[in-house]
């Protein structure tokens, strides 16, 4: 990661654990954060957990990603730093965020767990931030580990040291669970089990997620945030579909992950080849769009459909399963008691509601699917996507 970003990296135990670390290092408890609307709930606790108030910025409609010149001047005036999503690997507009938090003298913070690979302004996402992070377990594979990296390498053995001291004691249950899980995986989707796993785990209470966001718990997340910052008393909700997400790693799991690092160039080229075909699709074009810009090796490529629904029970139906659903945007789901809301929310409503996020690995499925169903292409409401873009 180091030779990829041309940046000082610490490994840290999961993406989420590496963002906490760099809101603590750079932001006074008590500060305001601009992060988008739509990306995972457990990124906006893990805010609140740094002692910090999320503040949602407006999208543009076509990618999600920020849209500058839509966040008022006094908003941006009473931020103490910028966090950015670079969603499913489409980049946030890093340049010119890196250009405004330089003239607020405020830390630009890069969240690219989707965006291993992705480029903008002819650099790597990653690469514009005071501090960027990076998760192993989505094109690594690796279903654990994380990278935190650093502009400054004087402040690599700092990070180091304050990162080691929030860990947790390695567990040997937890390194045997981690090893044998991809074989156990892999007997449930041979065995075609997928459902009667699920069924068993809701009869047995281990589901956390009934719905796409977890639930709140308002007055629980209201105690918590009153004793922010700390990660214990948020870690029922930042250890989410991750509960080793702040333990040490074991030598046998660091060995795994760096055999999947080993193979993370012939996977971004082929989730590059699945991206351009998936955006060569009437699903893959909104009205207002892109075409024009290079394929990303996105994560997952943002679909838009107009029924999101029928578009899931048809891939539903080929085996493909769609996740990374971040409906509705965060202010509509955490309410104004624990962030401020969005000024202009409708782009980011728009694009909760229809995206549909595929594997690129699986873009020819994926459109045959699409193409059975007779799904149509969403059609963005006139006025809605940017003037500038």
């Amino acid at each position: 990661m180091r030779g990829r970003l041309g940046r000082e990296c610490v490994y840290v135990p999961s993406c989420r654990f590496g963002l906490y670390a760099a809101l603590r290092h750079w932001c006074p408890p008590g500060g305001r954060v601009l992060m988008s609307p739509v990306n995972d709930d457990v990124i906006f606790f893990v805010v609140l957990a740094a002692g910090l108030r999320p503040v949602q910025a407006p999208l543009d409609p076509r990618d999600a990603s920020i849209d500058i010149d839509a966040v008022p001047e006094d908003v941006w005036g009473s931020l103490s730093a910028v966090v950015t999503t670079n969603l499913y690997g489409n980049p946030d507009p890093a340049p010119a965020l890196r250009a405004r938090c330089d003239a607020l003298g405020i830390p630009l913070l890069e969240d690219a767990a989707h965006a291993i690979g992705s480029e903008v302004g002819g650099r790597p996402v990653g690469s514009w931030g005071d501090a960027s992070v990076f998760s192993l377990s989505k094109h690594v594979g690796a279903k654990a580990g994380g990278i935190l990296a650093v502009a400054d390498p004087g402040l690599r053995e700092a990070l180091e040291k304050a990162g080691d001291d929030l860990l947790l004691p390695r567990r040997a249950t937890a390194e045997l669970a981690y090893l044998v899980r991809p074989y156990a995986e892999a007997a449930v989707r041979g065995l075609r089990l997928r459902r009667a796993a699920w069924a068993t785990m809701r009869l047995l209470g281990l589901m956390e997620r009934e719905e796409i966001r977890m639930p709140l718990r308002p007055r629980e997340l209201a105690r918590a945030v009153a004793s922010a910052p700390g990660l214990d008393a948020h870690d029922p909700w930042v250890r989410v579909d991750m509960h080793d997400y702040r333990l040490r790693s074991g030598r046998l799991r660091l060995r795994r992950i760096e055999r999947r690092l080993d193979r993370l160039d012939d996977v971004l080229d082929a989730c590059r080849s699945g991206t351009q075909l998936l955006r060569s699709t009437r699903w893959g074009q909104p009205a207002g769009g892109r075409p024009d810009a290079p394929a990303q090796p996105l994560f997952r490529v943002p679909l838009l459909v107009a029924d999101r629904d029928a578009a899931m029970r048809a891939l539903a139906r080929r085996g493909i399963v769609v996740g990374y659903l971040y409906d509705p945007p965060l202010d509509d789901y955490a309410g104004a008691a624990f962030t401020d809301p969005s000024p202009s929310p409708e782009g980011a409503r728009w694009f909760a509601r229809h995206a549909l996020p595929v594997d690129p690995l699986r873009a020819r499925a994926v459109i045959a699917a699409l193409e059975e169903s007779g799904v149509g292409p969403a059609e963005a409401p006139e006025g809605l996507v940017p003037s500038g873009g």
